[in-house]
């Protein structure tokens, strides 16, 4: 399919990193150069986004990675979700008359201890070719020294100004005597600067424990929060395994619970004996039929998703084909699937960074990193820099729910990765951003890419939708959709039954996605970059 595009995938013949910051992808692509793996690039650029993208992501949030071996030929998956504190108790919640746990403040913030930092020490240790000091030199640069604001991160922190400034430490990390800065304006984080040294001189003990460790937990202690000392000592991030799907010729690899990623591979396989290849790309078809999939997964996902070691979650079961065979015939070609019967809870609301590394051997990083929310909790610990995530707020109080607030348990995430293989071969690193919409958009990348022959780039800038509600007062099956579809697919749509919310030309809130693809009998590395943030994907 001809599709004209912003910009086109960016190639390259060895090494590639795409990520939602220029810069960040910068200072990962100068490790790979200087004889990185991909898993140093990608700890690199983790590090300098959770400096100059505070609104997405830093140390104080989890991780989850993919890991393709090329030595092995084998995809690896490292869990760096952080857990409930030892003293954690729904009951705490519910006899201050709360049905759930505060989106913002230090209740959330310091219910789960940051799993990210673990994690990449975790990887480093078994992928890691540099000295984390060189891998960290560009993070720690910019926190010390400063890093100019972007336009979209000015226009989040004055979004969120009245939300966050009454949290402890943001106002005085990020408008300073209450004044935002503004494009291009330079801003600083020296207590970050120390931590991330910390990091590079001590590894995990740097982050985990010492002045920083006594920092969160101080703060933690003195706002009425949960996490102790004793909590952040004991995280550690744990290597499994990761589940596998197919899609006509992709086999494709997701995180496994507790993240969401199982939806992908069901959403995949609803839709395949519906040959959306045969349909034109901009078919309004093609979008109902895959809305109707997501619902039915988001069904599956808020009845059984939460921590594995926590709950039985039936996954042989759902992936099995004679139950998607089963779900299938709840979709009707003709009208929208009545929400309330097949019901889900989920929100769009979430803030994340998609990291995709390729490296000349190979090897390959599919990593999503994040604080949840903008600015997660709001909480920052101005003694170590540090902007604590409110994973926390999406823990259940339900008794008996799969992701109910339990002491030591991981949350449900909704950070998914992937990474595809055609024809025996690695061929794609893939993720995005966007909270409940991240395995929608990989639904829909996949499908451009596979069924209509689009590539990377025009995958991740093809016009977006997303099916679910960003605020409380909106219908649960509101389907969001940029306008780029067409005044006639829209209208289709609503033909159909969908409740529609007509989006601009653009939307940041359609998510972020990144990716690269490895193409041809050299493995080209194709990159693309989604131009509703402010990432590049950059070669060597």
């Amino acid at each position: 399919m001809d599709m004209q595009t912003g910009r086109p995938a960016t190639l390259s013949p060895r090494g590639m990193v795409t990520s939602p910051h220029s810069l960040a992808s910068a200072a990962g692509t100068d490790v790979l150069r200087a004889g990185g793996s991909a898993v140093d690039a990608a700890i690199a650029t983790a590090a300098v986004l959770g400096v100059i993208y505070p609104h997405m992501t830093g140390m104080g949030g989890d991780a989850f990675w993919l890991i393709h071996d090329a030595k092995t030929g084998k995809v690896r998956y490292l869990n760096g979700g952080g857990r409930a504190a030892a003293s954690a108790d729904p009951a705490f919640f519910k006899n201050k008359g709360l049905s759930e746990v505060p989106f913002r403040g230090v209740w959330p913030a310091t219910l789960t201890t940051p799993g990210a930092v673990s994690s990449w020490c975790e990887a480093h240790k078994a992928y890691g070719k540099l000295g984390l000091p060189r891998i960290l030199a560009s993070a720690i640069d910019f926190a010390h020294n400063g890093y100019p604001v972007t336009q979209r991160l000015a226009g989040w922190m004055q979004s969120c100004q009245s939300d966050c400034s009454a949290q402890p430490g943001w106002a005085a990390l990020f408008a300073p005597d209450g004044k935002l800065p503004s494009t291009g304006e330079t801003r600083r984080n020296p207590a970050l600067a120390r931590t991330l040294q910390a990091v590079a001189e001590q590894g995990q003990a740097g982050f985990y424990q010492g002045d920083t460790g006594k920092a969160l937990a101080a703060l933690s202690k003195e706002h009425g929060g949960f996490f102790t000392a004793d909590d952040l000592m004991r995280q550690q991030a744990e290597w499994g395994e990761p589940l596998v799907g197919s899609y006509r010729d992709l086999t494709l690899y997701q995180t496994p619970a507790p993240t969401q990623g199982f939806t992908v591979l069901q959403m995949l396989k609803l839709i395949e004996p519906f040959e959306l290849h045969k349909k034109d790309f901009y078919d309004p078809e093609r979008i109902h039929l895959m809305v109707q999939a997501k619902q039915i997964s988001y069904h599956d996902r808020d009845r059984w998703l939460g921590d594995p070691s926590f709950t039985d979650m039936p996954m042989a079961h759902l992936l099995n084909d004679a139950y998607l065979d089963q779900r299938r015939m709840l979709i009707n070609r003709e009208k929208a699937l009545a929400w309330d019967q097949v019901p889900s809870y989920g929100s769009l609301r979430g803030d994340t960074v998609y990291i995709a590394v390729v490296d000349e051997q190979g090897q390959a990083v599919s990593l999503i990193h994040s604080l949840y929310g903008a600015f997660g909790s709001g909480v920052v610990s101005l003694d170590s820099g540090v902007v604590l995530q409110n994973r926390g707020a999406y823990f259940s109080l339900q008794d008996g729910h799969p992701n109910v607030l339990a002491p030591g348990k991981i949350p449900m995430h909704t950070l998914i990765s992937s990474i595809g293989f055609r024809q025996n071969k690695l061929w794609s690193v893939m993720g995005c951003m966007g909270a409940d919409g991240q395995p929608q958009i990989q639904l829909q990348a996949y499908s451009a890419m596979i069924d209509h022959g689009l590539d990377i780039q025009q995958a991740v800038e093809a016009p977006r939708w997303l099916s679910g509600r960003f605020a409380l007062g909106e219908a649960r099956d509101t389907l969001h959709v940029e306008s780029r579809l067409g005044s006639p697919n829209l209208d289709a749509l609503a033909a159909k039954g969908h409740v529609l919310n007509r989006w601009g030309a653009w939307n940041e809130l359609a998510g972020h996605a990144h990716g690269i693809t490895l193409e041809g009998p050299q493995q080209t590395r194709f990159g693309g970059s989604d131009p509703r943030s402010d990432g590049a994907a950059i070669g060597y």
